[in-house]
């Protein structure tokens, strides 16, 4: 027996118990006479004393041979101890040592084991392992074991069957780009690692399982944006007989369960809002309302007043900044670079002051008068101390750049608390979406979503009027979750599929085992898949991922701990019959 206790379960009630110990050593201080010891493990820190005058002389010495982060295993006497440290659990004890064993010498760390430690990202993430044995990313990996317990607790207790299905499936089309493996007993033939498990949920439907979920990994080769893994790991699940409503109410009732056992708060209220309305007053789909700020469209009281950069513009639309009306005219001037960044993209920013005494400033004044910036104030929802910001040009592109701007200003005003949580659902999506790059319409979702029934007559004349059965969960401007209602009738599916410009033999050869099913009697059913990754993030009150990740990837996708990816052995090409060529 290596040990009789944790490092973290000793107190006053255990003086004189003769216990065990093994764990690493956190740190020593060596006083000549008396040395004391840091024992660390995952559940704490004991420290231990090693004594001159009670300390057998080669305990002792061996003692002071001890480094950071060496293995060691202990026995000896709980005690109480002097100077007490009731920053720990175990501060009120320390073990006087009868024996010592060293398991395994280390090297000295490159960075501390500290929780405020001296190692920068790149180092730690070669030394994860290292990385890990702190209490930051330990507790982390915690706490996301934590969620994934309450979230297997909750969908069990609601007859829910957690199913596993393949990793190795088919190439399909549509989403992101396929991780894909080649086949050594198959020459020239490839499985694809999965986007998701979404044809496979669909057939578990089919084969009447009624209740399906699986925390599970996906992968998609895209290009990494910030806080983007290659892989990841969805809760993703799917029900039979049912409709939008249902799926809404089981996966809010998860969000609050969540919310209450791991956070203990009560949230009672989840608005839902159209992607429409997301998009006009938000200007993203998935819009934080933990804070105000929401868009004024101000093209009535902007346009034809002879100043031509308004004019020409598509949509001219402000927001009302509160208490950002003291804002010093270089303060002004740096926002105003910050929106004219490349990752922005705006080419300038108009702004107009609300003075306590209800008049108005602005940077075209020249242009409009006090009632013409009155109207701006009313649309925007200004008040006096307020700072009105406004952009204008191509719809979408500037509703894009406000948005940014709007989230950018609530992180500096402070509200984006992290403790505070607003849930909400983005309803009625578009079906389709138009790609002017390939002149045809794609999914906004996947090709497997339905669209509204009462849209249907649509498809043929007007698709991109089309909405979808589909839904997101939003919390604190993330996009935790998303699904839809499925199409689940092959006539339905082979129209779907034609609007995506594939011929029917295109659709057969990829699809062809998903629509040969439906002939089978599908029951209507439909799902919905958490992001696991970002949903313990935010309940963690953090910004990234990797923080809850135990071996994450960097910005470039590599693992620079084993160094992947690699090459592999010219005999493994040659058994999987591939030819590296590798001009650009």
């Amino acid at each position: 027996m290596y040990r009789s206790h944790n490092c973290g379960e000793l107190n006053a009630s255990h003086i004189n118990t003769e216990v065990t110990l093994a764990g690493w050593v956190q740190k020593s201080r060596d006083k000549g006479f008396m040395n004391w010891v840091d024992l660390r493990d995952r559940y704490g820190i004991t420290q231990l004393i090693f004594d001159e005058g009670r300390t057998d002389k080669n305990v002792f010495e061996q003692a002071k041979t001890l480094g950071r982060e060496f293995v060691i295993q202990v026995k000896g006497t709980v005690i109480e101890r002097e100077a007490k440290n009731k920053n720990i659990a175990t501060g009120e004890i320390e073990i006087l040592v009868t024996e010592l064993t060293i398991l395994n010498a280390a090297l000295t760390p490159p960075f501390t084991i500290e929780d405020e430690t001296d190692g920068g990202e790149d180092i730690r993430m070669k030394y994860r392992y290292l990385d890990i044995r702190r209490n930051p990313v330990k507790n982390s990996l915690l706490f996301r074991h934590k969620v994934a317990m309450e979230v297997r607790k909750y969908l069990s207790d609601l007859d829910f069957c957690e199913v596993e299905t393949p990793y190795l499936i088919k190439s399909t089309p549509e989403g992101a780009r396929d991780f894909v493996v080649p086949s050594r007993m198959n020459a020239g033939q490839f499985y694809a690692l999965p986007q998701s498990p979404q044809t496979f949920k669909q057939l578990l439907m089919v084969g009447g399982m009624d209740k399906y979920f699986q925390i599970v990994k996906c992968f998609r080769d895209e290009d990494l944006r910030a806080d983007r893994q290659p892989e990841f790991t969805q809760i993703d699940c799917e029900m039979a007989f049912v409709e939008q409503e249902d799926i809404l109410n089981i996966f809010e009732g998860l969000t609050r369960h969540l919310l209450k056992e791991i956070k203990g708060i009560d949230v009672a209220k989840f608005p839902r809002i159209t992607y429409d309305y997301a998009m006009k007053t938000y200007g993203n789909d998935k819009p934080d309302i933990r804070f105000g700020m929401e868009f004024g469209e101000l093209n009535e009281f902007a346009q034809h007043k002879e100043f031509p950069v308004f004019n020409a513009a598509e949509l001219v639309v402000g927001i009302a900044v509160p208490g950002a009306g003291n804002y010093t005219r270089k303060e002004i001037d740096a926002l105003i670079e910050w929106v004219k960044r490349p990752q922005v993209g705006a080419s300038g920013m108009v702004y107009a002051k609300c003075n306590e005494d209800g008049s108005f400033k602005s940077s075209v004044d020249k242009f409009y008068d006090q009632e013409d910036l009155a109207n701006w104030a009313k649309t925007t929802g200004a008040k006096p101390g307020d700072m009105i910001f406004v952009l204008s040009g191509p719809a979408d592109k500037t509703r894009a750049q406000l948005s940014a701007l709007r989230m950018e200003l609530a992180t500096r005003l402070g509200l984006r608390n992290p403790a505070e949580f607003a849930p909400l659902w983005v309803v009625d999506f578009p079906l389709l979406e138009f790609d002017e790059e390939s002149g045809r319409y794609h999914a906004m979702h996947h090709p497997f979503t339905s669209p509204k029934p009462e849209d249907m007559h649509l498809l043929d004349t007007d698709p991109g009027k089309v909405r979808a059965n589909a839904y997101d969960m939003v919390l604190n401007g993330n996009e935790i979750g998303g699904g839809s209602i499925r199409i689940h009738d092959k006539e339905t599916q082979k129209m779907m599929f034609k609007h995506l410009g594939f011929t029917y033999e295109e659709a057969k050869a990829q699809f062809g085992f998903l629509m040969d099913a439906f002939q089978f009697g599908a029951p209507p059913h439909g799902g919905l898949a958490f992001g696991l990754d970002r949903l313990v993030a935010i309940l963690g009150g953090q910004e990234t991922i990797r923080d809850f990740i135990a071996f994450p990837k960097n910005n470039s996708g590599r693992d620079v701990m084993i160094d992947a990816p690699s090459s592999i052995d010219p005999i493994q090409l040659k058994e999987l019959h591939i030819d590296l060529n590798l001009k650009s």
